[in-house]
């Protein structure tokens, strides 16, 4: 097992050299169905640059509801929401977007409609792709849409990428394996903070990762404990998953 480094997780910055290091959460945050305003408190003290979110609200006034989350958290909406089944991306005005594209997978028969919120973005002098997802519930069409996940980072034709979100399986899991495969695990190449991700409550599973193309340097990855302003009942109140906080150095583009 990975042990996790005890040192603060790097705040965010442009190196010399045109890197960026930035800070992305992972959070699946059931609808906005708990404590709202606990959830903002959480995102604020993890200060993101970007927040993968999973079960973003999807139905009556779903952008209104997007749009009150990122002003109490400090940030923008980027994309995603009921357009994307679920997954939505906030960011900070840190960051540049090229563009952004919303993608419903294929609807199987009887089960929740899938979808990835995906963007593509410049920071410092960095240039990344971001993708925002929430995986099935049942195993074969989980580990079809990880195939479908991979496909579209290497569509998104970047020299760097970061996936995240809700993968409703273990790193044990075929699904997961397969996007272990072809991306960094950021838990496994830079533990830091907590491990498991489910429940606030009793955590005893990961189920929730964050992920990154080669090349992407993990400079610290885990459930955030211990920070400025972040509090063990804030965590418990505002959603039924923790958080997934990592800092990563994307390399310049050129």
């Amino acid at each position: 097992m990975a042990t996790p480094a005890t040192h603060p997780l790097p705040n965010s910055r442009t190196e010399p050299d045109g890197s960026a290091v930035i800070r992305v959460l992972s959070y699946n945050i059931r609808s906005l169905r708990d404590d709202e305003d606990a959830a903002a408190r959480v995102i604020r003290a993890c200060r993101p640059d970007f927040v993968f979110v999973q079960e973003a609200p999807r139905f009556f006034r779903w952008r209104k509801h997007a749009a009150r989350l990122a002003a109490k958290s400090e940030l923008v909406v980027l994309s995603g929401g009921a357009t994307a089944a679920g997954p939505l991306l906030l960011c900070s005005l840190r960051a540049t977007v090229e563009h952004t594209e919303d993608v419903l997978l294929p609807l199987t028969p009887g089960l929740h409609r899938r979808g990835f919120a995906t963007a593509v973005v410049r920071i410092g002098g960095a240039r990344v792709g971001l993708l925002s997802c929430h995986l099935s519930l049942q195993s074969d069409e989980r580990y079809a849409q990880a195939g479908m996940l991979l496909d579209r980072v290497e569509a998104m034709d970047v020299p760097h990428a970061i996936v995240a979100g809700d993968i409703n399986e273990r790193p044990t899991g075929r699904s997961f394996r397969r996007l272990a495969a072809q991306l960094q695990d950021c838990w496994t190449a830079g533990p830091w903070g907590g491990e498991y991700t489910s429940t606030p409550t009793d955590p005893h599973q990961r189920i929730d990762a964050i992920f990154a193309t080669k090349g992407v340097e993990v400079l610290g990855c885990g459930v955030p404990l211990g920070l400025p302003g972040l509090t063990d009942a804030d965590l418990k109140a505002a959603t039924d998953h923790l958080p997934v906080l990592a800092a990563l150095r994307i390399p310049a583009s050129g």
